[in-house]
């Protein structure tokens, strides 16, 4: 993909932050058109106030909410398929601003609404920060394939870890994904570093550049977008006004 075209993608999501999402429909129609390589971006994520996009209008909805996969077997998301509203979260495992999302909003918001089946957490590994950050969405991938994903995504949030400082060798992550529990740390190691996990990495990553994410976390509540390090009330409020366009 032309780095022109890429970066004119990338802008479409951050438009659509500060006037509505009818940009965002114009990067999705784009969706599986042409490769993209990943581009380093070693800066925090965008702050500030409002972080949130309006919904999209109902004529053009679809294209957005078919970026959920629901696949019931997907041991990279949380809820139910067929909950409502969906949460596509785009993150990097060196991404300070995910750990905190990890550690105070995710548990509330798998309390309120994942448990009571109304809200289902969808996982696109987006490594911005160089090869650290590839080999940790690998590894989370590999802790996957033996249904610890989410163990593995817990131990690494768990506390801040150094960027690119070794936090992220082989050696370390196998500790991890063993604190995680997952069974087989031979196979974990293998699948790693098979071809299947890069093809699921980049495909998350193609997904994230086509909407026009440019850094971490991003997400993407149904129609809604909601950038970087927001409160809690950002993502409840993302979710009610997703709750109630369902009902209509």
């Amino acid at each position: 993909m032309p780095s022109s075209l890429r970066v004119r993608r990338r802008r479409l999501f951050w438009i659509a932050v500060g006037g509505g999402t009818a940009a965002v429909i114009a990067a999705v129609a784009a969706l599986g058109g042409g490769s993209g390589d990943p581009v380093s971006r070693d800066r925090p994520a965008a702050t500030g106030s409002p972080s949130t996009g309006e919904a999209a209008p109902d004529e053009q909805r679809k294209s957005l909410l078919a970026l959920a996969r629901r696949d019931v077997k997907d041991p990279l998301a949380l809820g139910r398929a067929d909950a409502p509203v969906v949460l596509i979260a785009y993150e990097d495992f060196q991404c300070p601003f995910c750990g905190k999302f990890a550690r105070e909003t995710k548990p509330e918001l798998i309390r309120s609404y994942v448990d009571k089946g109304v809200l289902r957490i969808e996982w696109r590994n987006f490594p911005v920060f160089g090869a650290e950050s590839e080999r940790a969405a690998r590894a989370a991938w590999a802790a996957g394939q033996q249904g610890r994903f989410w163990q593995f995504h817990d131990v690494v949030y768990a506390k801040d870890r150094p960027r690119n400082q070794g936090e992220f060798s082989v050696s370390r992550l196998r500790e991890m994904a063993r604190e995680a529990g997952v069974a087989d740390l031979g196979r974990f190691e293998a699948d790693m570093e098979s071809e299947a996990a890069g093809v699921s990495v980049s495909k998350d990553q193609e997904e994230g550049y086509v909407l026009g994410v440019s850094s971490t976390p991003a997400f993407l509540v149904n129609t809604t977008p909601v950038l970087g390090a927001q409160p809690l009330s950002a993502f409840t409020d993302a979710v009610e006004k997703a709750m109630k366009e369902d009902r209509r």
